[in-house]
């Protein structure tokens, strides 16, 4: 069959490299490699990440604690003013937060959590109300905040190791850090991403993942953690940098916590840390003074 004159115009174009009369080029930002990246196994990265979470027993971190809610659902954002607290964790899974009265320093908020099940105690002095409630959020608030719970604090501080019931998977990716002089080229950084995941409830055949986390190849610590709920949606999404050492450990002086589907984060600037050291069973329980109502959050 004859092809038609049209067809065989293009096929001469196409053949004889004239399409350059045809393209367009634009200019992007220039990357480069990092000078040394580091290489390991799925099993390295494992141990790596569990050998980190064991050594840290206990943590007392001075803060400053600056909410924001909203976002594209309400089609704003709200930056409240930021609070100095102070941030208690014992494992396995005691917390204590207090966050204090800008100017004042009286106690604005006090929430302790002491147990496995993460049962929790709010109490509002300003406001004279306090609350109580389980880790779970059966009625969800459409005030992001006050779904706040204990373990949102406990899993984004600390990134937990791998448990015996939880499988992993290992897979490669590139993030771009942008330099610090615009006369310099960013960094085109490769990332490891490790995926834990575990065996679904009622149905053994089918993984559930849980958690991924992000991690330098160059630091060879966390930058990010992606913690997911049973449907697959990442609930929380906790971004690490900063990095001091306190002790003989590298902790990071800024977590930045986010909570897509409520629609708020918190930024924690850490200024004082002190790891390991003994805390007390007092500092994870809070009396309700008398008369005051007693709500139950759920």
């Amino acid at each position: 069959m004859k092809r038609p004159p049209a067809f065989s115009l293009l096929f001469v174009l196409l053949s004889t490299g004239l399409t350059g009369c045809f393209k367009t080029t634009r200019l992007v930002q220039k990357t480069q490699p990092p000078e040394i990246y580091i290489s390991t196994s799925v099993e390295a990265l494992q141990k790596r990440v569990s050998e980190r979470d064991a050594a840290i027993k206990t943590l007392k971190a001075t803060v400053l604690i600056t909410a924001t809610t909203g976002g594209g659902k309400e089609g704003k954002e709200t930056q409240y003013t930021s609070f100095h607290g102070y941030i208690f964790v014992r494992k396995p899974r005691d917390l204590g937060v207090i966050m204090q009265v800008p100017v004042l320093s009286s106690v604005a908020v006090n929430m302790v959590s002491s147990g496995a099940n993460d049962d929790f105690t709010l109490w509002i002095p300003p406001l004279k109300k306090a609350y109580v409630g389980t880790k779970k959020v059966t009625k969800p608030s459409k005030n992001g905040l006050e779904n706040l719970r204990p373990a949102v604090f406990f899993d984004s501080l600390l990134v937990p190791g791998v448990g015996e019931d939880e499988f992993v998977t290992l897979t490669e990716s590139t993030r771009v850090l942008q330099p610090e002089s615009k006369h310099n080229d960013a960094i085109e950084e490769p990332d490891y991403e490790l995926t834990v995941m575990k065996k679904k409830d009622g149905n053994p055949n089918i993984l559930q993942r849980t958690r991924t986390i992000h991690i330098s190849r160059v630091t060879m610590l966390p930058f990010q953690q992606d913690t997911y709920d049973d449907n697959g949606q990442v609930v929380t999404q906790a971004t690490y940098d900063h990095y001091q050492p306190y002790g003989d450990q590298q902790f990071p002086a800024l977590i930045t916590i986010k909570r897509p589907l409520d629609e708020y984060s918190l930024k924690l600037e850490i200024t004082k840390l002190t790891l390991n050291e003994p805390l007390e069973d007092d500092q994870f329980k809070l009396e309700i003074p008398p008369g005051v109502p007693v709500q139950k959050m759920e």
